[in-house]
């Protein structure tokens, strides 16, 4: 066994992870053809579609909530700062049987949990209708004000903008290193918003549409955007990833999945992965085909915390993928 499995096996002791983002239920659906086939170009203008799904499935979700259940399989405790509503009880008691901590989420009583209604079509294209939930602010979390930064790791995962602009105001604040997802709430940001967290942010992650999304928003190239965080992960799916640090490239290939039956969630698993190889200080290509193939392990099942894993199984996935011991 490798000094790196076995480092695994335990978590990180020295770095509290906090993970921001949404709490939500999850509603997927399949569609059995593509949406690219009942979306006639020049004529989105009086868009009035209805699309027959082959059955709905519940499940937890969230980014916060995913990102965090997949930590919880690498062995970390995260502690999720979000906000839920009146209906969380059931989504509390499957945090809690994970062993993952809820005191950092505000329960707003007379609100409703956020909720997903996630449609994948045979391309697996989605459409995502979302409710929000409360938008309450959340006050700084007691670790911010008692460590002031000091072996903190935080994640800024899509959630409300302004709630997310929120956190991005306070780990500067406390000078707490962070990452910043924006995901599909960019369209939400302003350009000075936008370039605000961006740039004090340790790592910004995106995939290669939303990150164009961001060079379109900011009006800058690629290399501008390298230049404003100390790492740059731009994910494509079934294509791998890209990771830009300190003026290099670095090209990951993706981990082949058994099967697939559901990507909803696979990009919050991917982060979680590449969170734990950061607070293990792993080098950078083995923190994205660490958390490549995280996100393989969900696709193969629907939901977004459905899947499980122990380390003795990552680590042969790793090696048949790799050709490299974990």
């Amino acid at each position: 066994m490798t000094k790196i499995l076995d480092s695994r096996l335990r978590g990180n002791d020295n770095i509290n992870i906090l993970v921001c983002g949404s709490l939500a239920y999850d509603r997927i659906m399949d569609f059995s053809g593509k949406f690219s086939e009942h979306i006639l170009a020049g004529k989105t203008h009086i868009l009035n579609l209805s699309f027959t799904v082959n059955g709905v499935k519940e499940s937890f979700g969230g980014t916060g909530g995913n990102i965090a259940y997949n930590l919880a399989l690498l062995g970390e405790r995260p502690k999720i700062i979000a906000v839920a509503g009146k209906d969380f009880g059931r989504y509390q008691t499957w945090l809690k049987k994970n062993n993952l901590g809820v005191s950092g989420v505000k329960i707003v009583k007379n609100e409703l949990t956020a909720s997903a209604y996630i449609m994948t079509d045979k391309a697996d294209n989605q459409i995502t209708a979302f409710y929000p939930g409360s938008k309450i602010q959340t006050s700084p979390h007691p670790l911010l004000g008692k460590e002031r930064g000091k072996g903190i790791l935080a994640i800024i995962a899509p959630d409300i903008v302004a709630r997310m602009t929120e956190y991005a105001k306070m780990f500067k604040r406390f000078k707490t290193a962070y990452i910043f997802d924006p995901g599909q709430q960019i369209t939400g940001y302003n350009a000075s918003e936008l370039r605000y967290s961006i740039s004090g942010a340790k790592a910004l992650i995106g995939n290669d549409y939303e990150i164009q999304l961001i060079l379109n928003k900011l009006k800058i190239k690629l290399k501008q955007l390298e230049k404003m965080v100390e790492i740059l992960i731009i994910t494509k799916g079934g294509q791998g990833s890209e990771i830009y640090n300190l003026g290099k490239k670095i090209i990951i290939a993706p981990a082949k999945p058994k099967a697939i039956l559901d990507p909803t969630g696979a990009g919050d698993a991917y982060r979680a992965g590449f969170i734990k190889g950061l607070i293990m200080g792993w080098p950078l290509e083995i923190c994205g085909r660490l958390a490549s193939l995280v996100a393989v392990y969900t696709v193969e099942k629907y939901g977004t915390q459905t899947h499980s894993f122990s380390w003795r199984e990552m680590a042969k996935r790793y090696e048949e993928n790799y050709n490299e011991n974990l």
